[in-house]
């Protein structure tokens, strides 16, 4: 058994993806039709693997040359690792979709199912391109190395602290000495580089899909490259002027709120749990905050028993994932009666469970990049009043910084996007991260966009009920404000578990 402690690592990792000339033969659809054409990019057959066999995606993936520092061609080169899944139809149209993982630091070929399974539809008619941001997955990945050049451990039976963080920061950073400058993995230079891959495979315009952090580059490419978008999906929308982790305690509160009053809402729940979940939750925090708790219990991964500290931090970490993913969300209620009660292996179980559902994979060193470059020193801590959580997690996010080589980004990266572009903004209703607000400040200055909102859900909606082929039906017509979205009428709220067996007695 290990003596461990189950804290808000998780939330720290997590974050928090029009006109124009007619279409061109891209060098993928000559290689179909007729005799091969030249290009950059040499696709071969691979498989990206995920977490178990039957994850596994199918595609073609190749590398593309890019400068480290765009201002130093002549200097280090770096591989960007590309994927991708080619359409249904031979005939594939000459714009193909890019899809633009989140995190900051998640690699896109690392959620190759859950995109090609939101995108099918799409992909009936074109290609759909997994580009790993530079610093994650295949592209030179900002990997933190010991000197026996194996991973370098973050020390787990310590509370992570600011201190903690940054002395871990400096190490890795060392570690990258050779291997890359980290000053160079921030979303501008992600910019360049999804236009550097657009180019090598010879398409006049894309269609952006960004999901969470993805949305802040989605959003920029266009303002930088608005020639070249067809349309834009926006998933768990971020503005450009967020700072990412700056609204945490206000975003979570809220969620935790929804959460809270669908449970007073339904009478079953209701009458087993007449303290509402924000109010027990915080009872829970304050328990253990006085006095951590060592429990003892099964990992619901492995069967194995396993021995964990539970702090108040633990309590939010899963309240956090829940929120994230709201089919978990039905337990918090019952997880935490039993906490009130003295009684915390399920929680322990669950925190374990949740943080390993929502290992999203993040590359620290590439996070650091870009929250060092663009969002720590526009942090401004708010008045925390009655919050859950404080401003410390805030500064979670930013402790690596006055450690960690970064330049600071240009003065227009936080200028919200006007485009004419169609473009499709998707929202959870209980998203903790991205709430819909967000989306609809970011709507203001997109005259062809629509922003719709999918009940019942948490961050990331691409594969909600309806919304793959409400995905396949914009991209083909580029019309947002046309789409009859009454499919997603069926999406609701998961009722909330009056016991472990359900949510009846």
């Amino acid at each position: 058994m290990s003596r461990n402690h189950l804290t808000l690592a998780g939330i720290v990792a997590s974050f928090v993806c029009a006109a124009c000339s007619g279409p061109a033969q891209t060098p993928q659809e000559a290689g179909r039709a007729g005799p091969p054409a030249a290009q950059p990019i040499a696709f071969a057959p691979c498989t990206l693997s995920g977490a178990s066999a039957s994850s596994n995606v199918e595609a073609h993936c190749g590398t593309l040359s890019v400068p480290e520092n765009p201002a130093q061609p002549q200097g280090r080169r770096i591989d960007l690792r590309i994927a991708r899944l080619d359409a249904d139809n031979p005939g594939a149209a000459a714009d193909p979709v890019f899809f633009i993982a989140g995190g900051p630091g998640q690699a896109a070929t690392d959620v190759a199912l859950p995109v090609s399974t939101a995108l099918r539809q799409a992909r009936r008619k074109r290609d759909i391109y997994l580009i790993d941001q530079r610093g994650t997955g295949g592209s030179n990945p900002l990997t933190c190395l010991g000197p026996d050049g194996k991973d370098l451990p973050l020390d787990e039976n310590a509370a992570p602290n600011e201190a903690t963080i940054r002395d871990y920061a400096s190490a890795c950073a060392t570690s990258l000495e050779g291997r890359a400058d980290p000053r160079f993995y921030a979303t501008s230079q992600a910019i360049d580089d999804l236009d550097a891959v657009r180019k090598a495979i010879g398409v006049p315009r894309v269609n952006l899909v960004g999901a969470s952090y993805g949305t802040r580059v989605a959003q920029r490419y266009a303002a930088r490259y608005p020639q070249h978008v067809r349309t834009i999906v926006l998933d768990g929308v971020a503005p450009n002027d967020l700072v990412v982790g700056g609204d945490f305690a206000n975003t979570f509160e809220d969620a935790i709120v929804l959460q809270a009053a669908q449970c007073i809402k339904d009478a079953a729940c209701a009458k087993r749990f007449p303290v509402n979940t924000r109010t027990q939750l915080r009872t829970v925090m304050d328990a253990l905050s006085a006095a951590p708790v060592s429990v003892e219990y099964r990992d619901p991964g492995t069967a194995q028993l396993r021995r964990d500290v539970l702090t108040a931090d633990s309590v939010i970490g899963l309240a956090f994932a829940f929120s994230y993913m709201p089919e978990l969300s039905s337990l918090l209620p019952v997880v935490l009666d039993e906490a009130a009660q003295g009684r915390y292996a399920p929680l322990a179980a669950l925190a374990r469970n949740a943080n390993r559902s929502l290992g999203l994979q993040l590359n620290r060193g590439m996070q650091w990049s870009v929250i060092c470059s663009e969002d720590a020193d526009r942090y401004q801590p708010s008045a925390g009043g009655d919050r859950l959580v404080g401003a410390h997690v805030a500064d979670m996010f930013f402790a690596a910084c006055p450690v960690w080589p970064h330049e600071k980004a240009a003065a227009d990266s936080t200028t919200p996007l006007t485009s004419d572009a169609p473009v499709l903004l998707l929202s959870g209703e209980l998203d903790p991260v991205t709430p819909p607000r967000y989306a609809e400040q970011v709507l203001k200055g997109l005259p062809n966009g629509r922003h719709i909102v999918a009940r019942g859900q948490g961050h990331g909606t691409l594969n909600a009920g309806c919304m793959p082929r409400l995905l396949g039906q914009f991209i083909d017509n580029a019309d947002a404000k046309a789409l009859d979205v009454s499919c997603l009428d069926t999406l609701s709220h998961v009722p909330a578990f009056t016991s472990f067996n359900g949510w009846e007695p």
